[in-house]
């Protein structure tokens, strides 16, 4: 075989094992946080019809989950075992435990495994990023990143459409449950066997981090985690509570369902388009511009609650969900390298921190106001705080490195 065959033959080789990784991670991620996360927030709506909790006690729920999800963040820094093992691990949970909300019917021990299903979806979350991006790099395909992280929008896109469904069918929220956890097995079942050996030990190695001073890569390294806390906060409450505001603007209206499916599919669409931006753009720009989007997003539907302000408002909020996701670990890359494992537990821990403030604040001023505008406000500006704070890092590492 000549060696312009060989090539071919080694790069289709290769962009094949690439196209796996890649949709490996996007349906583990899927199964991890558009399910073991997010199918809380359509099935919310059912719960409360059908007296299981009230608002304070799903407000509740939620947080439990999101400390779960700090919790996990905080244990990846400090675990050092098998990646795949990990990711494996966490999916059979995330699996488990999403039956358990069908099968159990204890708002007490639904709290308990809400904080484990956080725990579950952060640990492979950071597991199967770290790998796939790692993989992806060796396999020299590092721009199908982006499509690991459409799978958390696929998770919200079909347990939104299902559970609109469900709805007009009249099912209870236990059902959904378990229609979700078998979901989750069936995705799990279609990755297993992808998510075998050591991305350290395969292919060409990956790029090391930049060459940066100490205290630069301190300094950017503290910035970057600030900036991703006030996203994990900025976005929280819409994405906890967006059908019951949609709801409570428009009663009798049967849009509201169809705003988090909308959402969904915006996530998935905004990470296929990540892909499509040079890797050489600076990812602090990247997502100021992603924090001005959904900061926009919550203030139209603010401005006008409205079918097509909500509309126009899950557009925005959805298209950089997880391209923040991507910009964030991509930047925990050019700051570490291949030793980014841990930075990247660390912002998945203070994002964590983010959502576990939004759900409270949110329930303590709807108490106060009897609506969300209040809390949606301070949502937005915690975005653009966030978008400030990225430019100015943009800026005075010009300056340094000038």
């Amino acid at each position: 075989m000549s060696k312009n065959l060989q090539a071919t033959a080694l790069e289709t080789g290769q962009g094949r094992a690439a196209w796996r990784v890649a949709l490996a991670g996007a349906l583990a991620l899927a199964v991890a946080m558009g399910i073991g996360r997010f199918a809380f927030t359509p099935l919310l709506p059912m719960m409360l019809h059908d007296g299981a909790i009230d608002l304070a006690a799903g407000g509740w729920l939620a947080t439990a989950n999101y400390i779960g999800y700090l919790i996990g963040a905080l244990l990846c820094m400090v675990l050092r075992t098998d990646a795949t093992r990990a990711i494996k691990l966490g999916l059979v949970s995330t699996v488990l435990l999403t039956l358990g909300m069908g099968w159990l019917h204890s708002p007490a021990l639904w709290l308990l495994l809400r904080t484990l299903a956080g725990v579950s979806s952060a640990c492979t979350f950071v597991f199967a990023s770290g790998w796939c991006l790692q993989r992806l790099a060796q396999l020299q395909a590092p721009a199908l990143g982006g499509i690991i992280y459409c799978g958390p929008g696929l998770g919200i896109l079909i347990t939104g459409l299902a559970t609109s469904a469900m709805i007009g069918q009249h099912w209870r929220a236990e059902h959904g449950w378990l229609l979700y956890g078998l979901l989750a097995l069936i995705l799990t079942a279609l990755v297993w066997s992808t998510f075998s050996g050591s991305a350290a030990a395969a292919g060409t190695p990956s790029p090391a981090a930049h060459g940066l001073e100490p205290a630069q890569a301190a300094r950017q390294t503290r910035g970057l985690t600030i900036a991703y806390a006030l996203a994990g906060f900025g976005y929280i409450i819409t994405a906890t509570f967006l059908p019951v505001i949609a709801r409570q603007a428009l009663p009798g209206s049967n849009w509201p369902d169809l705003f988090w499916p909308l959402f969904g599919i915006c996530v998935s669409i905004g990470a296929l388009l990540a892909t499509r931006l040079p890797t050489h753009w600076d990812n602090r720009l990247l997502l100021a511009a992603c924090y001005l989007l959904q900061a926009g997003g919550i203030i139209v539907g603010l401005v006008s609650p409205s079918v097509a302000g909500f509309a126009l408002g899950s557009i925005l909020l959805g298209l950089p969900f997880t391209a923040i996701t991507l910009f964030a670990m991509r930047d925990a890359r050019r700051l570490r390298g291949d030793h980014a494992r841990s930075l990247m537990g660390l912002l998945t821990a203070t994002y964590g921190v983010g959502q576990i403030i939004g759900p409270p604040l949110a329930t303590r001023l709807v108490q106060g106001s009897g609506n969300f505008s209040s809390s949606l406000s301070v949502a937005a500006l915690a975005l653009l705080a966030g978008a400030a704070l990225l430019g100015a890092m943009y800026r005075y590492s010009r300056k340094a490195t000038a």
